[in-house]
């Protein structure tokens, strides 16, 4: 198969979809690779580290969708990418479709076949391929988040773990699962006071043993949010429900009860957004005020470390891709029923019936897929 992996052009977005290592492998098992010049400068792997593993280095974008029978990326299409796309083309990357009905048709209208990282799954019920995006988004959020309660971001001038004689932070993690729990790592590393909320009782006992008492675990329900936001200095908004958008937890309304320049950091923001109030935003302008309150919603946190970030991913993506080239997306997903649960879109179809639900559209199975 010939795999191409294109530069990332969302705004600041440093990752790269396929690494020197991952290209190799691919080469090594019979494949050919081409990439865009300078994709992965931003994560610190240059033009010549491909061309050492064997991979063909293109000029443009436009040469390696042209000629690619398989994207690999970071990020969703943008809308220039959308254009290139073909039919029987195979797209592997993040997509998120829930929250972006231009996407959703752009994709479905290239008669593409999209399988989306944050869809797959694997043995235990687990999200393999957002999980390491998610353990990098999760310990920046508190850094984050500190940095937008400096007075001069906009924030009230609370230092994360205090100093003797002067309280630290409360920070609330709405979302015990693999965001949150590395977001409580870094927030107690940092001294401040942590409380996690989940719906999950057997989640919250894991969490309470791991932390052996540093942080307050609470079951998440409406009052228990309500309680909460008058004393809190930050929340960081850390809710999943693969595929689908993201529960509105804290409305506009109950931004009332917040303390003047505590700050809200939406984790959750490539999912539409767990605040009523969040717009996604950007590195370049990560954060906006709303009735006094500050809003930390970059939707790729990871590539703020894109080195890290996309080793993680690209040791994750891997054995995918790899199964991808070595058989063809349908008899991966014949093989592999979790790599079949990535698929979104396929010859002009839908099929992941969570992206359907949000955005009214007819879908098919994922199973009926392969049979067209």
């Amino acid at each position: 198969m010939l795999i191409g992996c294109p530069k990332e052009i969302k705004p600041q977005e440093f990752r790269v979809g396929l690494t020197p290592a991952a290209a190799g492998e691919a080469i090594a098992r019979g494949h050919s690779v081409i990439v865009e010049t300078n994709a992965g400068v931003g994560a610190g792997f240059m033009d010549d580290d491909y061309v050492a593993v064997g991979a063909t280095v293109l000029d443009t974008a436009k040469e390696v969708f042209a000629k690619a029978d398989m994207i690999v990326k970071v990020k969703e299409p943008q809308a220039v990418e959308r254009k290139m796309l073909r039919e029987g083309q195979l797209l592997f990357t993040y997509l998120h479709l829930a929250p972006d009905p231009e996407q959703t048709k752009d994709l479905l209208d290239s008669g593409c076949t999209a399988i989306a990282y944050e869809t797959v799954t694997d043995r235990s019920g687990g999200l393999p391929l957002l999980a390491p995006m998610s353990e990098v988004a999760g310990r920046l959020a508190p850094q984050s988040g500190s940095w937008a309660l400096q007075k001069a971001n906009g924030g009230s001038g609370v230092l994360m773990g205090g100093v003797p004689g002067v309280r630290p932070a409360n920070v609330a993690i709405i979302g015990g699962g693999v965001v949150g729990a590395a977001a409580a790592r870094v927030a107690v590393g940092m001294g401040a006071n942590v409380t996690v909320l989940d719906r999950s009782v057997p989640r919250l006992s894991y969490l309470d043993d791991v932390f052996m008492g540093r942080l307050t675990t609470q079951y998440s329900d409406m009052a228990a949010v309500a309680e909460l936001l008058p004393r809190v200095d930050m929340v960081v908004g850390a809710v999943l429900i693969p595929g689908a958008a993201a529960p509105k937890l804290i409305s506009r309304e109950q931004l009332s009860l917040m303390k003047p320049g505590s700050v809200l950091v939406d984790v959750a923001i490539d999912q539409g957004g767990c605040f009523e109030t969040s717009k996604a935003t950007t590195h370049a302008e990560p954060i906006y005020d709303v009735d006094g309150i500050v809003h930390y919603c970059v939707a790729n946190m990871p590539g703020a470390v894109a080195r890290t970030s996309t080793i993680a991913l690209g040791n994750a993506t891997m054995p995918f891709m790899l199964a991808l080239a070595g058989k063809g997306w349908k008899q991966a997903c014949k093989d592999d029923e979790h790599l079949l649960n990535g698929l979104n879109v396929h010859a002009g179809k839908l099929t992941y019936a969570a992206v359907g639900e949000a955005l009214g559209l007819d879908y098919i199975s994922a199973e009926d897929a392969l049979k067209i």
